[in-house]
This record gives structure tokens, sequence and C-alpha cells, in this order.
């Protein structure tokens, strides 16, 4: 076999590879209906003549928007054939987000069905050609020439969630989704013999990468009848009858759908036998939820976490929980692992230069399938994909997303930056990600306590210029005691003094986009302060994991932290005055000084020696309550600092005064700058501090 059929240069030329070499398998299943890989391939041709014929030249773009079955996998592919991208369209797709797809992109034309042609008509496409109507639909007399295509060339435009906004369409090219299919191929072991269900809707970049993964393999892609994602009244319990009765191998949820799943596993008791993969993404899973998952399903499926962005063609790394040993905390932390092969993934710091592992940054994306940027978005296209000196590529894509790099190499997610109110900024990895971190923590805190089933933790903006936390959680049924007070009272003594939500809000359900994803423009927001406080003794409820024993255990671990902070105080006040003559001899002598003011005086020596005992226990104590007031991690700490040095170097300067004499200047000039120098800059931080405008709560 020649060489660059081995190895094509376009995803079409890798399916027809399949249709070569196997004609007569099954290349789509949806119910009843089957097309092998010959009739596929047969029909996507005389199809790319049509649409050649219809004005689709080389390098345009068609919008595909057809309902679930066998004909859509023919128009992506004749699409493809004709040389042209796919911008694949959800036909039953809300008329706004339609009309803006459809504008964006300007397609060439728009392939459909006659039910939605008025409907895909009136959102502005202007060239509509159905497929189901035999006299549109005929192929050209003659032989259509085929255009040549390459891997620069483009393949398709997915377009975003849009849940940070609206939807913007990233330009894949074929190298891009052949470099995601190799990643895909090699880590999840894609043979022909496999059967990969189809449950995404056509407008998400998933549905793509299924229909890639199983018909450049020459493997079965089984479609599911309903649309699990976007169908909310689906029953999921046709789903492991679906996997049984269709023999299904892989098979990709997006995080809900997983949820749902995993609980009505629990329910029934049953599995999905014969899946070897199942893959989870889309949104931040928790460790414990893919463990939870994994154990249900047993050691023969594997059950992946997954991470990627449309930009960077759909998947960039994957966790295998397998093998991993799974510390306690596993419902705080959501693991994404490791890159595919022919992807990198960094870490950013403030310098946009990688960080070491351990610390918290952007989240960067390199390789194979990085696209060539965002559709009509010039300029975000710049702010996104940036030059990068450290990538053998020199190019990456920021995600807006935070994780760090563990010491063990697997990458862990922390928080998107659109959890905070307004876009990174010029700020990105600092005040932003103080932001996201105090999120994800009181996130992950939420989550553990014992009556939540599902939880989240955002900024909201209950009026301009003002930022507030909250969470909102969705509880298990019957949960006795717990309501939005005994929850925000749970979280604050959880967080031990970190910036903890305004507010816990309970939720019957989080909304949720098209995608499934967390809807945060849908959330409520919180009710005044004076309308949170519990209306009697019994709102707290009897806490099974939160409520009035809450708020006492936050009380109790408040006032122990008092104690110590006296005792230490008291021990450090006398220790000090006791030493005062072994570090600073003479410093004290009260002969010299006329016998009515010794009392003054020895109250000085005192006070400087309790001064400095007040700062030792705020250094040791202090900082949870400095945090608490909700400032920027760095004033915070500054202020911390500052409120220490204040009343801690009164007991060393003094005592260095009193024994230097006035006339020694080079050590009167050190004390002043060592001492008196910084305590007016502490005072001026301390101001700043004062005056500033908390990031959480006011």
């Amino acid at each position: 076999m020649v060489a660059d059929e081995e190895r094509p240069g376009s995803v079409h030329g890798l399916v027809e590879q399949r249709a070569r070499r196997a004609p007569e398998a099954v290349a789509v299943r949806c119910g009843e209906a089957e097309l092998t890989y010959g009739e596929l391939d047969a029909r996507a041709d005389r199809l790319a003549a049509v649409l050649a014929r219809r004005g689709l030249a080389p390098g345009g773009r068609a919008a595909v928007a057809l309902g679930r079955g066998t004909e859509v996998y023919v128009a992506l592919l004749a699409v493809l054939k004709a040389g042209a991208g796919f911008v694949p369209v959800e036909p039953t797709a809300p008329d706004a987000l339609l009309r803006h797809v459809l504008a964006d992109a300007a397609p060439d034309l728009v392939l459909t069905e006659q039910r939605h042609r008025a409907r895909l008509a009136d959102a502005g496409g202007s060239r509509v050609l159905c497929l189901d109507d035999p006299a549109e639909a005929v192929p050209p007399e003659g032989e259509f020439e085929r255009p040549e295509v390459g891997p620069g060339d483009l393949a398709c435009v997915f377009y975003t969630s849009g849940s940070t906004g609206l939807p913007t369409g990233a330009l894949v090219e074929h190298r891009n989704l052949l470099a995601a299919y190799a990643g895909w191929r090699e880590v999840y072991g894609l043979t022909a013999e496999d059967r990969i269900l189809q449950t995404a809707s056509l407008e998400f970049d998933v549905f793509t990468a299924d229909w890639v993964r199983a018909l450049c393999t020459g493997a079965t892609l089984v479609v599911a009848p309903s649309n699990l994602t976007l169908d909310r009244t689906a029953d999921l319990a046709v789903l492991p009858a679906l996997v049984a009765r269709e023999r299904v191998t892989v098979m990709e949820l997006n995080v809900r759908t997983a949820r749902r799943l995993t609980a009505l596993l629990e329910a029934s008791g049953a599995g999905l036998p014969g899946v070897r993969l199942l893959t989870v993404g889309a949104e931040k899973w928790y460790l414990d939820e893919q463990v939870a998952l994994q154990r249900l399903l047993g050691d023969f499926s594997r059950v992946l976490n997954v991470y990627g962005l449309a930009e960077a063609t759909v998947d960039s790394t994957y966790f295998d929980v397998r093998g991993a040993a799974v510390a306690e905390g596993a419902e705080r932390v959501s693991l994404i692992g490791r890159p595919f092969p022919g992807t990198r993934v960094y870490v950013l710091g403030p310098d946009s230069a990688p960080v070491r592992p351990g610390r918290v940054g952007e989240i960067a994306i390199a390789g194979g399938g990085l696209t060539r940027g965002y559709l009509n978005r010039s300029a975000e296209t710049s702010r996104r994909f940036v030059p990068a000196s450290f990538d053998p590529d020199g190019r990456v894509l920021l995600t807006g997303d935070l994780g760090l790099l563990r010491a063990d190499g697997v990458l862990e997610f922390v928080g998107r930056a659109a959890t905070v109110v307004g876009p990174l900024g010029s700020d990105r990895v600092t005040t932003v990600t103080t932001r996201v971190k105090a999120a994800a923590r009181a996130e992950g805190a939420l989550r553990a306590h014992p009556a939540v089933r599902e939880a989240a933790v955002v900024e909201v903006q209950p009026a301009p210029g003002r930022r507030v936390m909250v969470g909102y959680a969705v509880t298990v049924p019957q949960a006795d005691g717990v309501d939005g007070w005994s929850l925000t009272q749970y979280l604050a003594e959880q967080l031990k003094g970190f910036s903890a939500p305004a507010a816990v809000i309970p939720v019957a359900e989080l909304p949720r986009t098209r995608a499934g994803k967390l809807d945060r423009a849908a959330l409520p927001l919180p009710a005044p302060p004076q309308h949170t406080a519990p209306r009697s003794a019994k709102a707290g409820g009897s806490r099974k994991g939160g409520g009035k024993a809450g708020g006492r255990a936050g009380a109790s671990g408040q006032d122990e932290v008092g104690c110590y902070a006296f005792f230490v105080t008291v021990a450090a006040t006398i220790l000090a005055r006791w030493t005062t003559d072994y570090f600073y001899p003479g410093s004290t002598d009260l002969s010299g000084v006329p016998s009515d003011y010794h009392f003054w005086f020895g109250l000085l020596y005192w006070a400087e020696s309790a001064a400095f005992g007040a700062g030792l226990s705020f250094l040791l104590f202090g900082l949870p309550a400095v945090l608490r007031q909700g400032r920027s991690l760095r004033l915070s700490l500054l202020t911390y600092l500052s409120v220490f040095w204040l009343l801690a170097n009164w007991w060393p300067q003094d005592n260095l005064y009193r024994l230097t004499a006035a006339t020694d200047w080079p050590r009167e000039t050190t004390m002043v700058y060592v001492f008196n120098i910084p305590l007016m800059l502490a005072a001026v931080v301390v101001v700043v501090f004062l005056l500033s405008r908390p990031k959480a709560k006011q």
C-alpha cells in the first residue's frame, strides 16, 4: 500500500481507507437503520458532487443541521469531500442561537431536512438544501472531480458552549482532528471491533469526536435514538438496556449524565456489561465521583476523566483512576491527569512562564490539536493564542482554567476563572487566582457535607460593583434540619478563617446550559443579609452535617483559638520581661530614674513586653482573621505582617534605644531605618487595608 494511503492528510481520506478495506462492515447504526462503510462512502461521494454543483467551493463552509439518524454522517463527510468545512448546527436549537451561529459562520449552504427548512431560512440560512427532497439532491451528470485537501485545510468550525458569553467559532483544520484522533486511538486502544456509542448533540464538539473516533478506526458508531444531552426529560434507564442490546464497548458522557448514571446504577444494582471504556468530561468532575463509577462498573472497564476545549480539538488530558492512590479528601479534588500523545500542557504563573509543581496557575495547551483560532475574532484569537518561547511550536492556548501540577506529574483542575465575576484581565493569576481558589476550596468543603448531593460556589453580582461569593447546594432527599443558614455556618466552621461564601442557597437542581454545564446566569441571587438570619433556634436544626450544631462548633472553635492566643500572649510577655536583662543588659535599670517615676517606667517595660507577646500571638493565630475580611491575598498577607510588626517591634526597639548614646549616629541611623521607617510603612498598609473594598462580601 502506498505511503499516503497509510497516512492520509484528511479526515475523510482516513474514512475512505477504512471503506476500501472493509466495505461491508457496519459504519453507522441508529435503531434499525444501518449504513456499511461502502454505502456511507458512496453516498457521501454523490452528495459531494451535489454540493459542488450548488456552489460549495473548496475552502468554503456548509452548515449541517440534521436530526439524529444516519444521514447526518453522510452530509458531514460529503462537505469534507467537497473540500469545504462543516459547521455543525442543532436544528432544534433556540432561535437566538441559530441566528447567531448562522450570521457568524455565514455558510455558503445549509444542509437540513424539509421539516426544518422554514425555521433555518428565517434564522438566516439564505441557501438551504433539503437532503430529503429528491428534487434538490439529484447528483449532476458526469464524474465529480474531487478537490485536493491537505492537513492545513479547514475541516470544521466548532462553536463553543457559550458558558462565558456568546458562542465563538473555533477554526479546526484536518491536521487538528487527525492529531486528536491519533491520541484517542493510542490511549483508548481503539480497534475495528469497537462499538462506540453516540449520545451527544450535533452542535457540540464531542459529537464530532465520537464519529471521528469510530469511522477513522473502522469501528461501528451506535447512535442513541434520544438526545441525552439536550432532552432533560429522557429516561436514563434506557441507557443500560441500549448498551447491552447494541454491545457497546466505548462511550463518552458529560458530567451531568454521568452523575445520573451513577445514581441509577447504585439504585438498581445493574452495570454496563461489555463497556471497556467510559470517558466523562465537559465540566469539573470530582475524584470521589470517578472512583464511585469505576467501582460500580468493575475492573473490566476503564473510567477516565477527560479535559479539553473546542479550541484545542476536544480533549487534551485524561486521568485513569485505576491503580491510582486515592487518599482522603477525594470529594474536594478533580484530577485531569496527563496529556494525550501529541499534546503538551503547562501551568503558567503571573509572568506567563511555567510554574513549579504545586503552584496554582493558568492551564495552557499546545500541540497538534491547537486550532487556527476564532472565526471573525482576531482580537480574541491574539488574546488566547499567544506566543510561548518554552513550547516547541512557540504557541499555546490560554484556557482561562486554573490548575496545578502535582509532584507525581498529574494535573489537578482547580476551577474556571469564570467562577468569579469579570474576565481574567491583567490580574490573570494573582487576584483572580486567589478568588477562584477560595471558591474551589469552599465548593469542596460544601460537597463534603453528608447531606449535600451536588454543590457549586461562584461569585455573583447582586448590584453593580458588588461581588459576593455564594454557595448553591442540592441536598439529599429528606435531609433533616439542613437549610441555607446551617450550611452557611457549616462552611464558616470548615474553612476556619479562609474566605467563606456570604451565603449558601439550597436549590432543587443546579441550572444547566444546553451543554449540561452549570448556568451561572440562571443561579438565584442571595437574599439581603437581614433576611438570612435564622428565624429561631429551630432554624439551625439538629445537624447531620451542619445546622445549629455547626454554628456552635464554629463558635467553639473560635473560643478555643482565643484561649490559645491568650495563653501565648501571657507566656510571651512574661518570657520577654524576664529575658530583657539577658538580651538588653541595663536597658530597664531604674537606678537613674527618680523614685516617683519608677512605677510608670516599670509599667512601660511591661507594656513593651505585652505588645511583643501580643505580636507573637497574632503571628501564630491572626492570619485566618485577616483572610476572613475578604481582601486580596497579597494585601491580606502584607497587613498580617504589618500588624505583627506594629505590635512586636516595641520591645527590641525601645530597649536598643535606651542603650544607645544620643551621639552614636551610625547606630541611631540604623535603628531608624530598621524600626521607624518599617513602622510608617506598616501603618500605611493597615490604612490601605481598611479603606479597600472586600473582594467577596461586604
